[in-house]
């Protein structure tokens, strides 16, 4: 035993590994064991002789920058004589490699023709759909930009007034009739007899001179409840009918779209096939919005757009059409809520301008037009001509809203015509 500290280790020689060199091969970087070939040397500083050209080259190595002081680098194995630079011996551009530069190997396209087969491609297990718009599904699949009533996610109002347009020019000869037999010919009726049963003018005989010192007239009850009964029970009956109008000319609207001929009766037929139903739901929606009007108005109209809906829903999804119709209005409120507004506006204008020219055309009959024969003459046409005249706003309103619904469906999954023909029925 010694106080005297251990001597230090030996250093290594050159070609043996270091005690914390973690290459333990060895740092003159030598061929394998058992190869017979020379080691390459240490890098230049370290005191060792420096990197020669590989075995067998015959090249001088590279030399180190000037002024180093220390032995050059010889090339890579394989490389050209002489130090110049070049690719291998064994590398020949004509055979598996990219020719030319910039230029693909010959048969090389992107994306392979005719499609990816399924499981391949630029994400596996997706299939390609060679040909179809950017964007867009492939014939069959659902989306159709050149679909005729529904109009595609990024069209615009362009493509949703198109078509309308187009709804229109291809179903007129079939929705006006129906328009005409459904709604406007109902309306004049109703007007007619409410205008038969209206107890005003007589009234305003027993009040005399003087109606603010008259008391009530003697059938004031009884004439107000036939008023009321004619109003209501009209209405009832209306809504029945045009019931059976909106089914009619939704049906033709998609069976159109399609390609498909079709006729006024097979639609006719439809319609009252789907109006009981339709007339259903259009009754709770319309006490809806009569309660929500109650309350300062503007409750009523948000009901009035809301609820917009309700009626293509339940003719193409046949089940829950208030809460589907409030949930396409919340999904899309600016896009819905714009479409709604530009056919309540044509609606709006349609019936207000027919019904002020009513009031204007009757006017000259007299409190009690049905009073004479001639007076009721002309009342019956000045009624028939103003509700002709609101036929451009039934239809408004009919095309808008189908194809606002339509356009709605888009935005919520791939759908065709063809498609929502096969959901109407």
């Amino acid at each position: 035993m010694t106080d005297q500290p251990p001597p230090p280790p030996p250093s290594p020689g050159p070609g043996e590994p270091g005690p914390s060199d973690p290459n333990q091969a060895g740092a003159s970087y030598g061929p394998p064991p058992g190869s017979g070939e020379p080691g390459y040397g240490p890098p230049p500083g370290s005191g060792a002789p420096g990197y020669g050209p590989p075995p067998g080259s015959g090249a001088p190595g590279w030399g180190p920058p000037p002024g180093s002081g220390a032995p050059g680098y010889g090339p890579p194995p394989g490389w050209g004589q002489g130090g110049q630079g070049g690719p291998p011996p064994a590398w020949d551009p004509a055979q598996g490699g990219w020719g030319t530069a910039g230029s693909p190997p010959q048969g090389w396209a992107y994306p392979p023709t005719g499609g990816y087969p399924p499981g391949a491609g630029p994400y596996g297990g997706q299939p390609w759909y060679p040909g179809a718009q950017v964007g867009w599904y492939p014939p069959g699949h659902g989306f159709d930009p050149n679909d005729a009533l529904v109009t595609p996610p990024g069209a615009g109002i362009g493509g949703w007034f198109a078509r309308c347009g187009g709804a229109l020019r291809r179903g007129w000869r079939l929705l006006v009739p129906i328009a005409l037999l459904t709604q406007v010919l109902p309306a004049a009726v109703l007007s007619v007899i409410s205008l038969g049963v209206d107890p005003s003018a007589e009234w305003a005989a027993q009040a005399g001179p003087d109606p603010a010192t008259a008391g009530l007239p003697d059938n004031f009850v009884a004439g107000l409840a036939t008023v009321f009964a004619v109003a209501f029970g009209g209405s009832l009956l209306l809504g029945l009918v045009q019931a059976v109008g909106w089914a009619a000319g939704s049906w033709v609207i998609t069976r159109q779209a399609t390609g498909e001929q079709v006729d006024l009766g097979t639609a006719l037929r439809y319609g009252v096939r789907r109006a009981l139903g339709l007339w259903g739901w259009t009754l709770l929606i319309s006490v809806i919005i009569g309660v929500g009007a109650c309350f300062c108005i503007l409750p009523g109209i948000y009901l009035a757009f809301a609820l917009s809906m309700a009626g293509p829903v339940y003719l193409f999804e046949r089940q829950n059409p208030i809460g589907r119709s409030f949930r396409m209005f919340h999904d899309r409120l600016g896009l819905l809520l714009g479409r709604v507004a530009l056919v309540a506006a044509a609606v709006i204008i349609g019936t207000l301008v027919p019904s002020v020219l009513e009031s204007v055309g009757a006017a000259p009959f007299g409190e009690d037009p049905l009073a004479s024969p001639g007076a009721a003459a002309g009342v019956v046409v000045v009624i028939a001509i103003t509700a002709v005249l609101a036929l451009p706003a039934h239809l408004a309103q009919l095309i808008g809203l189908l194809v606002t619904y339509a356009e709605q469906r888009a935005h919520e999954a791939p759908v065709n015509s063809a498609g929502l023909a096969a959901e109407l029925g």
